[in-house]
Formats: structure tokens, sequence, C-alpha cells
């Protein structure tokens, strides 16, 4: 799922699917297929604080996905085998102003970030990881390693749940958990390392070929600097979202 949106406090980024329903024979001849839609999130207003926002965020899922040279690298036909994707990312800007605790810090602005990630399938589990660069708001580095249980309760339903670990490099970690001498909190350094441990629950519902719902929950746990980091208000970080999506399906190239 790739969750891009400008001008709000908040992070997003993409590493699983919102697929439900199966391809199709004729979406199975095709080099791409993706299920584009909108969702609703709430979620903390960056990382670390006790504040919630509402927020709406673009969904993106990767049923078919081809390169030349390499072939059909994604096949959501396939319920075993290796698999590779596009990871995009998002982090919504951040002012002093949007707590206490930043007051002294300086203005970020958003920040985007794009990469690839790889994983395995192998009937109900999945195992994945991904690598996302920054730019704009930050330019280090990102990434995100899962395993999840994938289940169909009713032919229509799909229902997975598995645990999350993310990496950030230095770089990201000055950017939003280290504090100047002119902060109030007074000064800190983070460094690079695991940012945070936790789980994502989801339920999607194929209304039809085209069309699916979907309804997800996470936790993060931030963990080390991110954690020690005198901004940080609050270290258990919950989101909850609802989306709907419609699925297309298409070639590029001969």
């Amino acid at each position: 799922m790739a969750g891009v949106l400008a001008a709000l406090p908040f992070s997003a980024q993409a590493d699983d699917d919102f697929l439900t329903a199966d391809l199709n024979d004729e979406q199975m001849q095709k080099q791409y297929v993706l299920d584009v839609g909108i969702g609703g999130f709430m979620n903390t207003k960056y990382d670390g604080s006790d504040e919630y926002i509402f927020y709406p965020v673009p969904l993106i899922g990767i049923g078919r996905f081809y390169i030349p040279m390499l072939g059909q690298v994604e096949d959501g036909a396939k319920e075993r085998g290796f698999f590779i994707y596009p990871s995009f990312g998002f982090v919504g800007g951040r002012d002093e102003s949007d707590s206490d605790r930043l007051k002294g810090t300086k203005k970020i602005p958003w920040a985007g970030e794009i990469g690839l990630g790889a994983g395995y399938r192998y009937g109900m589990f999945r195992v994945f990881g991904d690598l996302r660069h920054g730019f704009n708001g930050h330019t280090g580095w990102v990434g995100r390693a899962g395993v999840d249980v994938i289940t169909k309760p009713f032919e229509r339903i799909t229902f997975s749940i598995g645990p999350r670990i993310d990496y950030a490099s230095d770089s990201y970690m000055d950017t939003y958990f280290s504090t100047p001498s002119t902060a109030d909190a007074g000064v800190f350094e983070a460094d690079g390392g695991i940012k945070s441990v936790g789980a994502i629950v989801r339920t999607s519902y194929a209304a039809t070929e085209t069309v699916s719902l979907h309804l997800q929950g996470g936790y993060d746990r931030l963990i080390g600097d991110a954690a020690d980091s005198p901004i940080s208000q609050n270290d258990d970080q919950w989101t909850i979202g609802v989306g709907a999506t419609y699925r297309m399906s298409f070639d590029l190239f001969d």
C-alpha cells in the first residue's frame, strides 16, 4: 500500500498490498494490475506524538508488475515464489507549533521516500523487506521488514496479520528525533538503528472483481533513540484506517 499526501504532519509507507479479489483470466495476461483508491486513517500527528489526527490518503495495491529485461517481478496470481515491488513513503511536514515538546526545533518540510522491496510467499505465509531513500524533508534511509499470515476465511474476505520492524539511518533520526541547543526540551543527538517494532492486522472484502473494501489497524512501539528523544511524548503509536480500491489492468510494453 502506498500513502502519499503533502502538507500534513503524519507518516505513511507502502509495504503491503490491499489485493483481495482473485485475478481473472484477462487480468493474468496483463503486465500491470493495480488497485487504486482512497482511504481515511487515524494516526499520530508525528512520530512520538500523543495527539492523533484523521487524514485522507491515496491507496495503491500491486497485483502484477512488469520491469523490462526482468519480466514479471510481481504476480498476484501466484501463491508461491519470489517477488519485487516499488516502495514509496511519505512524511508530512512538522513545525514547532505542533507541540510544546517541539518548541525551539527547526521546521521540517514534507519528505518523500522511494525505493524497492522484495519478498517471498509460500502459501499463506509471506516475508518481505524494503529500503527507501528520502528527499526534500530528509535524505536518510529507512527500511521495514515483516512477516504475514494470510488467510481467506470466506471466498470474498482476506485476513492478514503479522509483525513489523522499522529501521532508520543516522540522517533520518537526526532530522526527526535530535534536538538543538535552542530547544526547550534540551539537546539530544539521535543515532540510527531500529526505530520501532509492531504489527499490522487487516481485513479486505472483494465486493466485485474490481472493487474492494479495506479495514486496517496497526501498532508500533518506538525503541532506542526514537523512544529516548525528548520530543517523544508516547512510545505507543496506534493507527486505524478504512478504504476502498478500484482495480485497473493494462499493458505498457510490447
